[in-house]
């Protein structure tokens, strides 16, 4: 079904925030206004069917607010006890049973994977299960397996099947390349391992002991009695989506979920409720390649900076209809998520930012020139990435260094130190063949849950 998109208006948004602005500190009216504004002006520019905000900041009253639609056709305005698949933020949730699992002796995250599959080809290298959860052990995501998604009866021994016999895209460790495929297998391990379902051991072990009682693997509609309906936006035009089922994607973007249970998991998570101190420091620790690289993922949770510097942990999540993003921000003991009923249109990261602008010191640092030889730098750069083979072109402009990848639109790039530059919230650092000095020979580039080498021709 196809329908043309009617804009959340502000006073909308307006009606929801001012109804609870007396709940809490957070919601205070005059902040409440600006939290109005911005989510106003992000879901109205990317055209969002509708969403839910949660904010929770210290001992406060958790701060939520819903705007628009939870169903289109039949005109039900969004609640904030509306259910939501959140995607791949269900990977924390599969990190943390594996981290559960380890503190209860079952498993150690120095076990290959031959351990728990005894047939899988790892071309003679070892493959420990950190290096599932950190994305570096070179799973690819077998684009094969995306026909299952909607099949009630795909059979996860064909899905096994598929990983086992797909090559690792490089020795792990040496790369990082984000892998849903090698979260699917983590949630067969935490079956072997408890002697649960993985839907038994996320309820059993997670969601009963923490009270939240709206979360669980969405089976497809209608699962939940409260739950969104989920929409595709692009170019100005609607639809409804597909209903999937998650076979294909248990353990890494199966679960769906509420914004008040998503607050309350970040709050649990990172108040010491569901791990030893030891597996939570492992969890949020930024993980390393071979090499000593730092990445800027843990287990199962991005370790990040803002653009205004303030740390965060979290995730961001999308699937077929919604879109996700859950932030936690330690300085400040404060969790923002947002989640939305639309997806490829849609932008929840941006408006966590803006939010997290307003209640978080720091401010955008202006762009400061680069002050090395950018010819030194310019050249074509060739490897392989998540999406495949790239060719990255650097250039020098007018206005500083330029990308442009597999011949796309050049892009300028913003220097951030020595040989390292930002385009977006990708990092791109450039290495010397012989460390702080020699030609430049390699790209690194880095997304934040993929870290590529990329050579120079």
């Amino acid at each position: 079904m196809r329908f043309m998109f009617s804009p959340i208006t502000r006073r909308s948004c307006a009606a929801a925030l001012l109804a609870i602005a007396a709940a809490s500190p957070l919601a205070a009216q005059p902040r409440a206004a600006t939290f109005d504004s911005l989510a106003a002006a992000n879901l109205a520019r990317d055209r969002t069917v509708g969403a839910v905000v949660g904010i929770a900041k210290g001992a406060e009253t958790p701060f939520l607010a819903p705007y628009g639609k939870a169903d289109v056709e039949s005109d039900v305005a969004m609640g904030t006890d509306a259910v939501f698949a959140i995607g791949s933020i269900t990977k924390q949730f599969t990190a943390a049973a594996i981290l559960q699992l380890r503190d209860q002796g079952k498993l150690s995250l120095d076990d290959d994977i031959t351990r728990w599959f005894p047939d899988f080809d790892t071309r003679g290298a070892r493959m420990p299960l950190r290096r599932l959860l950190d994305h570096t052990s070179g799973i690819p995501n077998v684009p094969e397996l995306n026909r299952f998604r909607g099949d009630p009866n795909a059979s996860r021994d064909t899905i096994y099947a598929i990983i086992r016999r797909s090559p690792p895209r490089f020795a792990p460790g040496t790369a990082q390349m984000y892998s849903n495929r090698a979260y699917w297998l983590l949630h067969l391990v935490i079956e072997k391992a408890s002697g649960m379902t993985y839907p038994q051991y996320l309820q059993r072990m997670i969601f009963e002991p923490l009270g939240m009682t709206s979360s669980g693997i969405c089976h497809g509609a209608p699962d939940f009695p409260r739950r969104a309906t989920g929409y595709l936006v692009r170019n100005g035009e609607t639809r409804r989506a597909p209903v999937l089922v998650p076979v294909a994607d248990l353990g890494s973007g199966a679960l769906c979920s509420t914004a008040a249970d998503m607050v309350t998991w970040l709050q649990a998570l990172h108040g010491g409720r569901v791990l030893s101190d030891a597996s939570y420091a492992e969890m949020i620790r930024p993980a390393t390649l071979a090499d000593g690289t730092a990445l800027r993922y843990g287990m199962g949770v991005d370790v990040r900076q803002d653009a205004r510097g303030n740390p965060f942990i979290g995730h961001s999540g999308e699937i077929t209809g919604y879109a996700a993003r859950a932030n936690w921000y330690p300085e400040a003991r404060m969790a923002i998520v947002v989640l939305m009923n639309n997806s490829l249109d849609s932008s929840p990261t941006a408006l966590v930012d803006e939010l997290a602008g307003q209640l978080l010191p720091g401010t955008l640092a202006a762009p400061q020139p680069f002050a090395g030889d950018a010819e030194a730098l310019a050249g074509t750069y060739s490897g392989t990435t998540g999406a495949g083979p790239a060719t990255l072109q650097v250039a020098r402009g007018p206005a500083g260094l330029t990308i442009s990848i597999n011949n796309a639109a050049p892009q300028p790039l913003a220097w951030v130190d020595g040989l390292t530059f930002r385009q977006g919230g990708i990092l791109l650092s450039f290495r010397r063949a012989n460390g702080d000095s020699g030609p430049v020979t390699e790209l690194r580039y880095d997304t934040g849950t993929e870290h590529s080498i990329l050579r120079r021709s």
